[in-house]
Formats: C-alpha cells, sequence, structure tokens
C-alpha cells in the first residue's frame, strides 16, 4: 500500500494542476509545527514566482478545490501561501485497518530485489573481540536486517583476518615453545591431529606476546616472516597449524557474536582472496592499467576533479609483496565472481575512508567490478568513555567485548533484582536481552559517522531514549493484552475494524503509526539503523501517552475496548518488527 503521505500528496497535486499550476508544486512533508497541523503543503511559495501571483492567492486557490474532500478534517491556507493540512479520524482509521490487515504492515517490498554483499565484522583470527569490533557488528547486523526486510538477497560476510604476519608471529613462538610438535617436522607424512596444541585463553596469549617479542628481537621477527612465506606458500605443517588457529578462533568468534545476536551468512578469509591475485595483477598490467613507480605497481586513481589528494593504489611493493590494497580488490574480483552483486557495502571505522576511497575508486577503473556495481564506504565513528576518548577499561586497557557485554547485564540484573521479586535465573535471561537492547540500541541510536560516548548508567535506563525503555513498551502492551484475555477470556480478537479516533493522544498514536513504510524506506536508503531508533521511540512515546490517558481494559464501551485492543496489538507488533530489524529481542517481563 502507498505511504499516507504519498497519498496526501497526490490529492494535493491533482488540486495544483486543476488550478492550472505545476505538479512538482504539490510537494507534501509532516508539520514542523505539529500544533498547528499535521502536514502541510508549501508549493504556493515556490510556486508564487513562475507564476507571479502572490502565494496566499495560490494557496487558496489550492484548498478552494479540497475543501470538501473526505480525507481531509481541516485543510486551510495561512499568510504567507502555508497550505496546512489535518487529515480527517475516518480516513486515519481507514489507513490503520489496512495496516494491521496488509502483509508487513502495507509496506511494500522491493519490485526488483537486488543482491546486496555487506562486509562488516572484521576481526582478525587469534585475536579476542573487543569494543573497538562493536559498532561494525552491531551497525552492520542491522543494515543486512533492513535489506532484507525491504526485499533485497543479502549476503552477510565476516571477513576475517587470518593471512598476515600475524600467522607467522604465532607459529614460530609457539615452536619455540613446543618445538616437538609434529607440525615443525618436515619430515613427517602422517595424518595430523585433529585436536588444535592449544586453546583459545592461549592462544590470545601467545599472538600478543609475540607480537611484543619479536619489536624488540629482529631475529625472532624475521623467522616469523619466513613462517609467513612458508605458510603462504603450502608448507604442510603450517597450513594445517592455521586450520587449527581458524577453528579454534572461528568458534570463539562465533560464540561472542552470537550473544550479540550477530551472524553471518559467509565465514569468508583474507586467504579465501589470494588464489585471484596472480590473474589480477596479470591483468592490470596487461591492460595497461597499472604502472611501475619507484619499484611498486600501482594505479593511478586520481580525478581532474579532487580537490585533495588522493595518492595511487599501490598493488605490489617493490619486493613483489601483496598489501591490504591488493587483496581487498581480489576480494571484489572473487565477491563478482561468486555472487554477481549489484552492490557492495562495507562498514568500517570511518578513519578508513581515503584507503576505500583508492580502492573503489581502482576497482572501478581497472573495471576489476562492472560499473552498475554501487560501491559503499559506511564508515562509523568512535565509542568513547565520558572521557570522550575511546572506550577503555579502568586500567586504560582495551576492553574485551564479552566484558562489556557481562558488566551491562550485570548492571541491569542488579536492577532488576532490586525492584521485582523474581527468581534468579529468569532475572538473569531477562537481563541478557535487556542488556544487548541497551548496547545495541545505545549504539545504533546514534548516526553511524558520529562519535559516540558509552554511558552505562544512562543506557541501563529504563526511561528516556534506551533499549530498555523500548523493551518496556512492548512488555507493558503484552501484560495488557494478556489480562485483556484473563478478563474476557478472549484469546484471538474476532476481525473487528479500529474505529476512528476519539481523542488527541489516540489520534497521534495512529499518525505515529502511519510513519512506518517511510522509516524502513529511509533507513534502507540511507544505511541508517538510528532512523529505526528514533522512530520507536517516538512509537513509545505516543503509546505511553495514550496509555496514561486512557483506561483500556476498564473501557465500559465494548467497541471502543475492542478497537483499542487492536490498536494497541498494530502498535506491539510494529514495536517486535522494528527491535527486531535492530537485532533486539523483547523479554514476555521485565
Amino acid at each position: 500500500m502507498k505511504k499516507i503521505i504519498d497519498l496526501i500528496k497526490q490529492e494535493i497535486t491533482s488540486a495544483f494542476v486543476a488550478c492550472e499550476f505545476d505538479e512538482k508544486y504539490g510537494m507534501v512533508s509532516l508539520s514542523n509545527r505539529p500544533d498547528l497541523c499535521q502536514y502541510q503543503c508549501n508549493g504556493a511559495l515556490a510556486a508564487a514566482k513562475e507564476y507571479k501571483k502572490a502565494p496566499i492567492m495560490i494557496a487558496n486557490d489550492v484548498v478552494a478545490k479540497l475543501e470538501n474532500n473526505e480525507m481531509f478534517k481541516e485543510i486551510i491556507a495561512v499568510m504567507p501561501g502555508f497550505i496546512n493540512i489535518k487529515i480527517s479520524e475516518n480516513y486515519l482509521a481507514s489507513y490503520i485497518n489496512d495496516m494491521a490487515s496488509g502483509e508487513n504492515f502495507g509496506f511494500e517490498k522491493a519490485e526488483n530485489p537486488k543482491t546486496i554483499v555487506i562486509d562488516y565484522g572484521g576481526p582478525n583470527v587469534a585475536k579476542p573481540l573487543h569494543v573497538g569490533h562493536l559498532r561494525s557488528a552491531v551497525i552492520g547486523e542491522s543494515v543486512k536486517r533492513i535489506s532484507r526486510y525491504v526485499g533485497h538477497n543479502v549476503i552477510g560476510d565476516v571477513h576475517l583476518g587470518d593471512w598476515g604476519l600475524q600467522m607467522g608471529l604465532i607459529i614460530t613462538e609457539l615452536k619455540k615453545r613446543q618445538p616437538e610438535l609434529v607440525y615443525f617436522d618436515e619430515s613427517f607424512d602422517g595424518e595430523y591431529p585433529e585436536e588444535a596444541p592449544f586453546t583459545i585463553t592461549e592462544l590470545e596469549e601467545i599472538y600478543p606476546f609475540a607480537n611484543a617479542y619479536s619489536k624488540e628481537h629482529p631475529e625472532f621477527k624475521e623467522e616469523a616472516k619466513n613462517a609467513t612465506f612458508e605458510l603462504q606458500n603450502g608448507r604442510k605443517g603450517y597450513v594445517a597449524l592455521w586450520n587449527h588457529i581458524l577453528n579454534v578462533s572461528v568458534t570463539d568468534l562465533k560464540k561472542n557474536y552470537d550473544k550479540l545476536n550477530v551472524s553471518f551468512d559467509l565465514w569468508k578469509k583474507e586467504s579465501d582472496a589470494q588464489g585471484y591475485i596472480p590473474d589480477m595483477v596479470k591483468y592490470l598490467k596487461e591492460g595497461g592499467y597499472a604502472r611501475i613507480s619507484e619499484g611498486a605497481l600501482v594505479v593511478d586513481v586520481k580525478e581532474e576533479t579532487d580537490t585533495k589528494e588522493i595518492p595511487p593504489c599501490m598493488i605490489l611493493k617493490s619486493d613483489g609483496a601483496t598489501l591490504y590494497n591488493t587483496t581487498d580488490l581480489a576480494t571484489i574480483v572473487e565477491r563478482a565472481e561468486l555472487f554477481n552483486p549489484d552492490a557492495i557495502t562495507y562498514v568500517v571505522d570511518k578513519r578508513q575512508e581515503l584507503y576505500f576511497e583508492q580502492v573503489f575508486r581502482c576497482a572501478k577503473k581497472t573495471n576489476l567490478i562492472g560499473e552498475h556495481v554501487k560501491l559503499t564506504f559506511l564508515g562509523f565513528g568512535t565509542m568513547n568513555g565520558k572521557d570522550g576518548k575511546p572506550f577503555k577499561t579502568r586500567d586504560g586497557g582495551v576492553m574485551r567485548l564479552e566484558n562489556l557485554i557481562s558488566d551491562i547485564t550485570t548492571a541491569v540484573y542488579d536492577k532488576i533484582m532490586s525492584n521485582r521479586e523474581i527468581s534468579e535465573e529468569e532475572a538473569k535471561a531477562i537481563a541478557n536481552k535487556v542488556g544487548i537492547a541497551a548496547i545495541k540500541y545505545g549504539d545504533l541510536s546514534n548516526q553511524a559517522a558520529k562519535d559516540y560516548v558509552f554511558d552505562v548508567d544512562r543506557f541501563t535506563s529504563f526511561e528516556g531514549d534506551t533499549g530498555p525503555y523500548i523493551l518496556y513498551t512492548i512488555v507493558r502492551i503484552k501484560s495488557i493484552l494478556n489480562k485483556y484475555k484473563e478478563v474476557t477470556g478472549v484469546d484471538t480478537i474476532a476481525v473487528s475494524e479500529i474505529l476512528p479516533a476519539t481523542c488527541e493522544s489516540e489520534t497521534a498514536l495512529m499518525l505515529e503509526l502511519t510513519k512506518f513504510g517511510d522509516t524502513i524506506t529511509a533507513a534502507f536508503a540511507e544505511n541508517a539503523p538510528h532512523r529505526v531508533c528514533q522512530y520507536i521511540y517516538d512509537l513509545s512515546n505516543a503509546f505511553n501517552k495514550f496509555y496514561h490517558e486512557n483506561k483500556i481494559i476498564a473501557n465500559e464501551d465494548e467497541k471502543v475496548r475492542t478497537s483499542w485492543i487492536q490498536l494497541i496489538t498494530l502498535t506491539c507488533n510494529i514495536l517486535n518488527t522494528c527491535i527486531e530489524l535492530l537485532g533486539i529481542e523483547a523479554p514476555d517481563r521485565m
């Protein structure tokens, strides 16, 4: 079904045309003065210059054509030429009923679904997830879910970092500690053990130790570089160790991503793109796209219109070694071959914008990817502490993500136990869902590109623009519906219409519900989960105002009571759909 604002625009545009004005002036927007009207049209102001007529006269002419239109409760022209619009309660109720009975609340899915690859997460193997991984994970997950809801074929890829010096460092350090392992015996030709020779805890200790040690001991670093080279050239024992590192790391990563309600369709790795590099380099050379600069192979990506310096995209170092650029370009080639995508979106720290600008330009200029493929850099800002600096532990270290989740859920648990008499087990289950909502909503309610302050006290509050407040609203509606069932004995409401609103708070709630389609459309078009957050906060506020001003179950008019139950059921369903798009779940009670 069409968005309500488009239906209003359709009527306004017809009136402009009937008055012999161009249809482009029939623009309608939400009112910036909701105390005066619900929608407004400023087209008469713009038309005045072209038609050399006072804007108020144009507005009066248009309004005269619409005075008897049943869509409008009130439509008036006000100085200097605004058209203020209020829609009728009957029309609004009719639209809400169509939403309630329609699939996806009347939201029209994409007519021509596209294939979209979303690259998010990006952790390195053998390293724990820390707070710096939070934003990529939760933003990418939400963008994926919104894109799917719109109707597109979406592929989420974690894109693991698994192919570089870190592997050589781990292998070299492991050899130093356990030289007797068969992986280091080049003459060994049997089956390697299925069990890894280390746990995730040991692995996470080995890498930082080896990395720090290599900075003080050049001979160790040289040995690690050689181990990396041998791994990348297929030394069997090292490949077996590498597979152990991957398996142990991915198992742990999945466990932690599961806690965040984040999942991936693909667990592709940097190493998966390596096989595409030789042919890609050959293509760039033979096609005349690449040139030698100080021994390195580069592709010029600067445009004449650039106002800032854009360095060439380096493909190979002077010693023939590959770089991140090389791997990322090869990954684009791989994705084009495997999925033939219409778009690839990268959810990455905004400080990498220049780097991705180079990679994207190189891919387009050299025709590694089709001109029709949209490459998008969705850069996110920093998660900071109250001091305005990147979020740290109390001792100044980088906090592990699982510790952050634990701290938040513990804070929520304490609040629940201090206010309610429920079992510890139920409180913990509730705290897990509310804690994740606090973290994810706290992040997603901010525009992705902006830095934000991670405030545990504010994010875990059950009041204000927070995840717990949204969940509490949903739980409140569930409680009303359960009580209605107890009082009436009715499990499912018979098909009945939502009646026209009888009070301002009911009208306001209905109007918020009608914005669902606009919200989803904008959130997808802009890769902006914060739009969904703003919507459900406004919708929750509208519901709570309606709830506080009206006795829903105690209403003596059965038709009104049933209508209100239908209305809040729709509200609950839309809120649940929206939090699912954010990767959040609501408990049954709080």
